[in-house]
């Protein structure tokens, strides 16, 4: 942006960067599949035998599935980012809700090879999040770690009350270097592979940063060399409860 725009024009004029490095990265991953897709149906019209179609059919299940995922992310980023989607709010438990996306990814944490530690308060903390858009956070987190952490680690899961907030930190190591900064890698909806060969939208991140907006939380990511950090902030529902009470009485 130009130093000498006013901040109105250079915050549009970013805005509108951001749009368009969003269409042309969108763009590669989806004629990656598709090109795929159709290259292996000219191959799967000359097949030569039975067990030659199985493999080439197998492969365009797994192309045509990752094309499928691409759209649904892209759709689900443009409600998130346009306030399409509407937050239930309410009162949660941070451990409960991180206990059972753990739960859901134990099998597959398992297979990546990675053990999670996972540090919980001893007192129930209450934090104001939507259950559904929480969940769609935390599985956007845990599978980035599946992907991406390095095998035989572990996962730094912690829940800290705060007085005002409640923070849930994800913390692993990442198998290949992480050669993009934290703000890079957020605003290019990129996974640190800077070539983009490995398979998924790349915008779990930005789709989670979206989510946490909408609940009125915050998506912090910080990176230390090889180390990969996420932290989402939500608000404590007892503090909400304490200032109902305290506005009340006056």
């Amino acid at each position: 942006p130009d130093p000498a725009a006013p901040p109105e024009e250079a915050a549009a004029r970013e805005a509108e960067q951001r749009k368009n490095d969003l269409v042309v990265y969108l763009a590669h991953d989806l004629k990656t599949p598709l090109t795929s897709i159709i290259n292996y149906i000219d191959l799967l019209q000359r097949a030569e035998s039975p067990e030659q179609a199985q493999s080439y059919l197998e492969v365009l299940s797994r192309q045509s599935a990752r094309m499928k995922k691409l759209i649904e992310d892209l759709v689900e980023l443009s409600k998130a980012s346009t306030g399409n989607l509407q937050a239930d709010i309410q009162a949660l438990d941070a451990s409960e809700t991180v206990n059972q996306a753990l739960g859901e990814f134990a099998d597959k944490f398992t297979a990546a090879g990675l053990t999670p530690v996972v540090n919980l308060p001893e007192v129930p903390v209450q934090m104001l999040a939507d259950g559904r858009l929480a969940w769609r956070v935390m599985s956007n987190l845990f599978s980035n770690v599946v992907k991406y952490a390095m095998p035989g680690t572990r996962i730094y899961i912690d829940v800290v009350p705060l007085e005002l907030a409640v923070t849930i930190s994800v913390k692993n190591v990442s198998r290949e270097a992480l050669n993009l900064g934290a703000e890079e890698l957020m605003e290019r909806f990129v996974r640190g592979d800077s070539s983009r060969s490995t398979e998924g939208s790349g915008l779990g991140l930005s789709i989670a940063t979206s989510l946490m907006s909408l609940q009125g939380g915050d998506f912090r990511l910080t990176i230390d060399g090889d180390l990969f950090k996420v932290t989402l902030i939500l608000p404590r529902a007892e503090q909400e409860e304490k200032q109902e009470m305290q506005f009340g009485g006056m």
